[in-house]
């Protein structure tokens, strides 16, 4: 009896015990600082001050768009691809509410009547034992796992990061679709540019056209002169036309990931310019825990990590407590009384003794998927440094190219006003014309192409940032509701 708080004492500490390796977060190389620092001209981003940093919700209104903030809302609320993301992320919490079950007693009821019929040639039946005879039972069962060796807690922890990994995932998913159809966005408005440039540019042409008409029906111009401006026209016409072309599959894109029907969806032209925003960068350091990808990543190889605490407590015996009791007799009157009460209470205690090396390669393949899991994650980090890299070396150099394309458009605009000039003057023949056309409509092409192609790189570098996301959320996450209210709101 004195060796009682000695052995409550012991139970405490080895129910305290788990056989998992202590933790620790993959190492990545992490640089200082971002080796692309942004050229003097084009700069679109910002290094981030301590108080810097982008919105948490709705980081696309740094474009000042009205009807793509509407489009974001419509993705959140509609999308197929978010709802499924969602979806999984319900099933991670009930997974992870299932493993955590394990912490308690599980207790049941029954309750059983039968009529029963006994074999004659029963072994060891009494003389006396009925051959029929009424059974009625009523009780209460209890079972519990003592966790001696973590089992059960790993398992637990397990499902618990296996939960935020995928409450990150769904971050992850909902930061790519607003991305996607920030992208689409602004491809369609620089279409829309585009189109408007050619519907222009035909309406020159087609002038053009009939002054060269008019020149040669007065002897001045040469049918030559009329076949090259004709040319021009047809050409302009028909790349207006792959240009609506081109317009309309991203807005065929654009109404998939808003969850409408192609068929029924449009959106009007728009030609006024979308600002380019200034995207506050931090240091590298801060990327891991602005990136929702990075988080499911880590997530997975520390779930991962406790998994092998599952695979070794398979070494060690388990030891279950039971206990059970109600009441029995061959009538169901008067069951309810002392006389027919029944209990019985003990532990259970259960080792394996050979396995045929089957535990050695369940901790093996932990141990294997640990491994596997820390490479991922450096993967994902060292992807995240490479796209955030990329993005700020288009923005800077792009911004560069686009100064000098600007300065490339006015020339060659000029030089067209002054061929035109020259030929009215029958100074030129109409092939300088054509030449400066086609050079002037390149060149105005190519600027509002620079302009859609340095949107784009800001988008990508928001995505790279990860958004307005942070680790932070994945705590809110772990004592959310498995049950978020819309599409929207679940999303972490």
């Amino acid at each position: 009896m004195k060796r009682r708080p000695e052995l409550a004492l012991l139970m405490l500490a080895l129910g305290g015990c788990s056989l998992a390796p202590a933790y620790k977060v993959p190492e990545v190389p992490v640089a200082e600082q971002y080796q692309e620092h942004g050229a003097a001209l084009g700069k679109s981003w910002v290094e981030a001050q301590p108080a810097d940093h982008l919105p948490r919700d709705g980081w696309w209104k740094l474009y000042g768009d009205t009807q793509l903030d509407q489009l974001q809302q419509r993705l959140l609320a509609n999308n197929t691809d978010l709802a499924a993301a969602l979806a999984h992320y319900q099933q991670a919490q009930a997974y992870s509410m299932q493993a955590r079950a394990g912490l308690f007693p599980q207790i049941g009821a029954n309750a059983n009547v039968q009529r029963d019929r006994q074999s004659d040639t029963r072994p060891l039946r009494g003389a006396t034992s009925p051959a029929y005879y009424d059974s009625y039972t009523l009780g209460a069962e209890l079972d519990y796992e003592l966790d001696l060796w973590g089992r059960v807690r790993n398992t637990v922890e397990a499902g618990k990061d296996d939960a935020l990994a995928a409450a990150a995932d769904l971050a992850s998913a909902r930061l790519s679709l607003q991305a996607q159809l920030a992208d689409n966005y602004i491809v369609l408005r620089g279409l829309d540019q585009q189109i408007q440039l050619l519907k222009d540019s035909v309406r020159a042409y087609e002038k053009a056209l009939e002054l060269t008409k008019t020149r040669h029906g007065g002897g001045i111009a040469s049918g030559l002169d009329v076949a090259r401006a004709q040319t021009q026209l047809s050409s302009a016409k028909s790349m207006w036309s792959q240009t609506l072309a081109q317009r309309a599959m991203a807005e065929h894109a654009i109404a998939v990931l808003v969850g409408e029907s192609a068929s029924k969806f449009s959106l009007t032209p728009e030609t006024r310019a979308l600002p380019l925003p200034s995207v506050p960068v931090s240091l590298p350091s801060t990327l891991l825990q602005r990136r929702p990808d990075v988080a499911a990543a880590e997530r997975r190889t520390a779930a991962a990590n406790a998994r092998i605490g599952v695979a070794r407590a398979a070494y060690f015996p388990s030891l279950s407590l039971s206990a059970l009791g109600g009441y029995q007799s061959a009538e169901s009157a008067g069951l309810l009384t002392a006389p027919n009460r029944f209990w019985a209470i003990g532990p259970t205690a259960l080792l394996t003794i050979f396995d045929g090396g089957r535990r050695k390669a369940g901790v093996e393949a932990a141990k294997a998927a640990t491994d596997e899991a820390g490479a991922r994650y450096r993967g994902v980090v060292l992807a995240a440094f490479q796209q955030v890299e990329d993005n700020l070396a288009q923005l800077d150099h792009y911004g560069t190219a686009r100064s000098d394309q600007k300065d490339a458009a006015e020339a060659a605009a000029h030089s067209l006003d002054l061929a035109m000039d020259r030929y009215k003057q029958g100074a030129v023949g109409y092939l300088d014309v054509v030449q400066a056309q086609t050079v002037s409509l390149d060149a105005q092409r190519s600027l509002l192409d620079l302009d859609t192609r340095q949107l784009r790189a800001s988008v990508q570098l928001v995505r790279a940032l990860g958004g307005g996301w942070s680790t932070d959320q994945l705590a809110g996450a772990s004592t959310r509701s498995a049950t978020p209210a819309t599409g929207s709101q679940g999303a972490p």
